[in-house]
């Protein structure tokens, strides 16, 4: 997700295109609302390298499948959770539940045409 190399991060784009893909197969418009992104990565190891490097070239990777610009992500919220560290969740989604009780490394997305939901 870090790497400082080309190769490797049009790998990792490339990954994220192929998930988005399987969750939202084509055909289907790619939206032009506004949006909000939610990433929770979960490392089977503690995290080398910092939390934001990981954005830019995940809403790079949704860009003309998910939404047609990443100009239109209003809000993003990004998380991680490392191994040890122990949170409770309130009626988590399956899918996330999936993402907690699977192999990991794993990536959680979830994309909303809502910027401003779940502010209070």
């Amino acid at each position: 997700m870090q790497a400082k190399r080309a190769a490797s991060r049009d790998e990792w784009k490339g990954r994220i295109r192929t998930a988005s893909k399987t969750a939202i197969p084509n055909p289907h418009f790619a939206s032009d609302e506004r949006m909000a992104v939610t990433l929770f990565y979960l490392p089977d190891e503690p995290m080398q390298g910092d939390i934001d490097n990981i954005i830019k070239p995940i809403l790079d990777a949704l860009s003309q499948h998910i939404y047609l610009d990443d100009n239109q992500v209003e809000r993003i919220l990004v998380q991680k959770f490392e191994p040890g560290n122990v949170f409770s969740f309130q009626q988590p989604t399956d899918t996330f539940l999936m993402a907690l009780n699977g192999k990991k490394p794993v990536l959680y997305v979830r994309v909303s045409n809502n910027p401003t939901e779940d502010i209070v």
